[in-house]
């Protein structure tokens, strides 16, 4: 029989000295690994069922495998955290909260908009009120991030109580939602949750007011006009008549164009003279200040004092208006007579609308416009380029001419180069032979002369860079050579000196080619000098060219024994051995010499030799005939008298 479980009737088990509880959790590798107890407290055994979930999930889905086969165990599930699947995933409401204001007689309270955003990642939501410029109030985050106290029982808000139209309560302060965005729609759509319609925002008092009192406000004058009604309608509405004072009737007298302004706001009128340039008048804009004009200003009364030069309305009787101003009709401006010839579209609208004018035809006045005297510009002097003395005759100062920067960039260091002859009367210019550079980038041609030995002509520059102008050019709109214009056996006419270009580089044909869209008419060039490259021909007999020595008999021999003997002397005298000097001369290492380098050797040596002795020169060293010398051949060329 069993003792009650009453105080006093219990004891402790003496055998019991563990009451610790069992550990259910470890880490192997870093990862929390869940256990279950097997004994309790005071180490005594459990009694209920050992196996884990997973074992137990095993022998429920267990079938016996004679009677159904092979059990197929289900997939098992990934696991996804909250914090990794709602990540960066915020639910956007917009409300407001109703602000009350203690202090104002003209509000009592204020509308405030705010967005509320909630975190699905932890469930935490921060409310943030969007800057309003010139605001006055402090604006920007009034809630931080944070899960909010729903009630005091403990619980928090959460996304299942948020919905459209209804009130929200943080910390003491109502909002009310209005809105939402539309992925959070679309959130709560999907979670089962059916928002309300959408509610508009309040507005907020105090901003009407503002609106109000910043409206245009309407006025309605009386039917007649008075002056402030003239000035509301006409105020900066002004009519514009074209007139001439003709004053040829006086010595020395013209006849000038000038301007009326008629001021609609106060009807006065204004007189502008009209300058023209190098018309040798002062610079005065008006010739009457802006005023009210009287059709008679001698019909005043006798009594009036003479001394006052300016009249009010109880002088004059009668006042200039705008019906008085017609197309052709002369006014009298303080005796001095103005037709109208024209007027601008705003004084013709004008006048068809207020008083029914329909003629508007201009009239035409003689000598309105004078002609300007033709510039006739001076011949080039030959002094600086061609662009540059334009430039003095345009202008007091003269200006640089504008160059093409974007041209020069494309084709700086591109030259095309012809060769050319001297067409000359003169039988000491025949025969002359120049190089023709013409720059891409700025169009200029640069003319060079050879030298030649013994020709009595001062070799070098001849022409220095500079655009050249084709013969018979105006001076006003100069034509200057381009490549189109140098072609084989084209002229070309430099300050009185006539070329005759022969032939050109390769780079010009390839350059042409490929531009021929930049360079009309460049066919003509391209086919001379394919021409010229098919047909070419031996070169004619002029200075600088190789000469041509018509020797007696015997004379090739005596000066091939001259050139050996200058060989050995400088190969003695400049080496230790004929083999090093072999050696320096063969400088690719490959144990031969070939002609070029005898031709190299001859040169340095200042030996003048003609072809046809350098061509007995070197049959005689080469003996095998095969177009080298090698180490035997050089020894015994030099040994050998």
């Amino acid at each position: 029989m069993a003792l009650p479980f009453l105080p006093g009737n219990t004891f402790n088990d003496p055998t019991k000295r563990k009451y610790h509880l069992s550990q259910s959790l470890g880490y192997k590798n870093g990862y929390a690994v869940p256990a279950r107890p097997q004994v309790g407290i005071g180490g005594e055994p459990l009694e209920v069922n050992q196996l884990s979930l997973a074992e137990l999930d095993e022998l429920n889905n267990k079938r016996p495998t004679l009677t159904y086969g092979q059990a197929k165990q289900p997939p098992p599930e990934d696991f996804v955290p909250a914090h990794v699947a709602f990540d960066k995933k915020v639910l956007k409401f917009d409300a407001f909260f109703r602000q009350t204001v203690h202090e104002s007689p003209n509000e009592y309270y204020r509308v405030r908009p705010v967005c509320i955003f909630y975190y699905l990642e932890d469930d935490s939501i921060s409310v943030i009120e969007p800057h309003v410029e010139n605001s006055g109030m402090p604006q920007g985050k009034l809630i931080k991030r944070m899960r909010l106290p729903k009630n005091d029982q403990g619980d928090f808000w959460h996304w299942k109580d948020l919905n459209i139209d209804m009130n929200v309560n943080f910390y003491g302060k109502a909002f009310h939602i209005t809105n939402c965005d539309k992925w959070t729609s679309e959130f709560m759509a999907s979670e089962g949750i059916e928002l309300n319609p959408p509610t508009p925002v309040p507005s907020d008092p105090y901003n009407e007011s503002r609106k109000e009192s910043a409206a245009l406000r309407t006025f309605k004058t009386p039917s007649n006009f008075d002056k402030l009604r003239q000035f509301i309608e006409l105020d900066r509405k002004v009519l514009r008549f074209y007139c001439v004072w003709d004053d040829r009737g006086s010595m020395f007298g013209e006849m000038r164009p000038n301007i009326i302004h008629y001021y609609l706001v106060d009807d006065t009128v204004e007189v502008r003279e009209v300058h023209e340039p190098n018309d040798g008048r002062d610079p005065f804009p008006v010739l009457l200040s802006r005023q009210k004009l009287p059709k008679d200003r001698d019909n005043i009364e006798a009594s009036f004092p003479s001394v006052v030069m300016e009249f009010s309305e109880h002088e004059i009787k009668e006042w200039y208006k705008p019906s008085d101003f017609k197309i052709g009709q002369t006014i009298y401006v303080f005796n001095r007579p103005f037709l109208i010839y024209d007027c601008d579209e705003f004084t013709k609208e004008y006048l068809f609308k207020k008083y029914g004018v329909r003629d508007f035809t201009p009239v035409e006045v003689k000598g309105r416009a004078r002609d300007v005297p033709q510039m006739d510009l001076p011949p080039y002097n030959g002094f600086g380029s061609l662009e540059d003395s334009l430039r003095s005759c345009l202008s007091l100062v003269p200006q640089p001419p504008k160059k093409d920067f974007i041209k020069m960039l494309e084709n700086d260091h591109k030259v095309l180069r012809f060769e050319a002859v001297m067409d000359s009367v003169k039988p000491e210019d025949k025969g002359r032979r120049f190089i023709i550079s013409y720059r891409l980038a700025d169009d200029m041609m640069t003319i060079f002369e050879p030298p030649v030995r013994n020709s009595g002509i001062i070799s070098g520059k001849f022409l220095e860079r500079t655009r050249v102008t084709k013969p018979g050019s105006q001076p006003d709109r100069p034509e200057f050579y381009e490549p189109q214009d140098l072609y084989i056996g084209a002229t070309v006419q430099v300050f009185n000196h006539r070329f005759i270009i022969t032939d050109a580089d390769d780079y010009v044909r390839s350059y042409l080619e490929s531009h021929q869209e930049d360079f009309p008419g460049v066919q003509k060039t391209i086919h001379s000098l394919a021409t010229k490259r098919d047909n070419k021909q031996a070169p004619k007999s002029m200075k600088a060219a190789p000469m041509k020595v018509k020797r007696s008999p015997g004379d090739v021999a005596y000066l091939l024994g001259e050139v050996k003997s200058q060989l050995k002397k400088h190969n003695y005298t400049n080496f230790n051995s004929l083999t090093h000097a072999f050696l320096q001369y063969d400088r690719d290492r490959s144990g031969k010499i070939d002609i070029n380098e005898v031709k190299r050797i001859c040169h340095r040596q200042n030996l003048p030799i003609d072809d046809d002795l350098m061509n007995a020169l070197v049959s005689e060293l080469d003996i095998n005939k095969d177009g080298l010398i090698d180490h035997a051949e050089f020894m015994k060329f030099i040994t050998c008298d």
